[in-house]
Formats: C-alpha cells, structure tokens, sequence
C-alpha cells in the first residue's frame, strides 16, 4: 500500500515535471530557454518516472536495473546535449533572442 503511494507519487511527480519541460520548449522565446527547459524538467521527470517503474517492479518481482540503467544513461548524456547545443547556438552567434521578433527602428528594445 505504501509502496503503490509511493509510485504513484514519482508517477505524478514526474509527469508533471515532463509537461512542463514540453510547455517550456514551445512557449519560452529563445534558443537557450528553450533549451534550458527541457534538458532540466524533463530529465527531472523521466528520472522520477523510472525511478517509480524501478520501484514498482521490483517490489512485484526480483531487482530490475534496467531502469536503473536507463536513469544514470539519462542523468549522463541529457547535460552533455544541451551543453553541445548550447555552444553550437553560440558558434552560430545567436544571442539568445528570438530571430523572428522584430525590433523598433531605433534599437531601443521594449522589454
């Protein structure tokens, strides 16, 4: 009973963290925000969502590292992307504003 809380828990708790992640992506203006928001919510979110599929599984039948393997894979490469991407926005010279956006004529930006 407290085990089944508990997954459902990190269930919740992690596809919260997924959708936010996926709403950040769409909504956030720039290259770098949007790349922030799901390289940090949603590893944050699949991570509790493996996290209670290992519990889960395990409570039911023998230990399973498969998720567990799947979590540190995940913990390792999503940084390491988003760093790749970041530095290729930056090689590109995007300055972390929206290209599309248009500005007024005297360079003031209205922020």
């Amino acid at each position: 009973m407290i085990v089944d809380l508990i997954v459902s828990a990190l269930i919740l708790f992690g596809a919260l963290f997924v959708l936010l992640g996926s709403l950040g992506l769409a909504k956030l203006p720039s290259f770098f925000m949007r790349l922030h928001a799901p390289t940090k919510a949603s590893t944050l979110g699949v991570g509790a969502l493996l996290l209670g599929s290992a519990i889960y599984f395990s409570t039911r039948d023998a230990l399973t590292v498969h998720e567990i393997l799947i979590l540190i894979f995940l913990f390792l490469t999503a940084p390491v992307s988003a760093l790749l991407m970041a530095r290729a926005g930056l090689h590109r010279g995007l300055d972390g504003h929206n290209p599309d956006r248009e500005w007024p004529e005297d360079g003031k930006r209205e922020d």
